[in-house]
């Protein structure tokens, strides 16, 4: 056990600073979502949960949110983009093209990294077994209990996921970021959605955040491990001509 652990963490210190990065974001993810649940479960945070909740709707009348009648459209439109029946769909979507192009390892880390997320969203809201918001009423049909988010954790699982693939085809650093700040957005704009639609405590987005993120990177550093290692297909780089080639080893991808 102790090898084993030795070998991860020189494995670890041996890579670039975005695994060290990626490690961080476990840990600290980590540590967010405990503290989160702790207070949640001693109900520390529920008069800033409500009130953020209270805020968010009409004073006159708690069944209408704030803003405009088209920004009440836009929140149902966001919503909809972490719900499991578009994740889902996007998931096979993204797992028919990499079967096309036999990245069956790649295929592998988007279905285990979406659907595991799932899994774990599903256990974390029955042991936390939270009561949905009852202080406004409901814009969004819901059955299941609120903590964590489940829209915000597979959000930040799946695009951070697919966003991190897509990274990998481009070699110029500002479309690698571009990229990851539009994941990181659009997962951002689902978890707030999510308080303005009144189904979710702020506190519930947070720690869906924070489980998704630690998820994803979970996820992306053992496929990382195991690429460096030659258990799945080595990283591919785009050439000026266009070609993708493999690694060091100037193999064609």
């Amino acid at each position: 056990m102790i090898k084993s652990l030795l070998s991860i963490f020189n494995w670890i210190r041996k890579r670039e600073i975005v695994v060290l990065l990626a490690v961080l974001v476990a840990v600290a993810g980590t540590w967010v979502f405990i503290r989160l649940a702790d207070e949640v479960k001693e109900k520390d945070t529920q008069s800033f949960d409500e009130r953020i909740i209270m805020k968010m709707r009409r004073p006159e009348n708690l069944a209408i949110p704030i803003g405009p009648a088209w920004l009440h459209e836009v929140g149902r439109d966001m919503t909809a983009l972490g719900g499991v029946a578009v994740l889902s769909g996007l998931t096979l979507v993204v797992a028919g093209f990499l079967v096309m192009r036999k990245q069956y390892h790649a295929l592998w880390l988007v279905l285990i990294a979406t659907f595991g997320g799932l899994g774990i969203s599903t256990l974390l809201k029955g042991i936390i077994a939270r009561d949905r918001p009852s202080v406004v009423p409901h814009l969004s049909y819901v059955t299941t209990s609120s903590f964590p988010s489940g829209h915000s954790m597979l959000a930040a699982v799946a695009y951070l996921t697919l966003g991190s693939l897509l990274a990998r085809l481009v070699v110029e650093w500002r479309v690698k970021i571009y990229i990851l700040v539009v994941a990181l957005l659009v997962t951002f704009l689902v978890g707030v959605s999510r308080v303005y639609m009144g189904v979710h405590y702020p506190t519930d987005v947070l720690a869906g955040w924070a489980a998704g993120l630690v998820w994803a990177s979970i996820c992306w550093l053992v496929a990382r491990m195991l690429q460096h290692r030659g258990a799945v297909e080595p990283p591919q780089e785009a050439t000026p001509t266009g070609e993708a080639v493999v690694g060091a080893t100037g193999r064609k991808a």
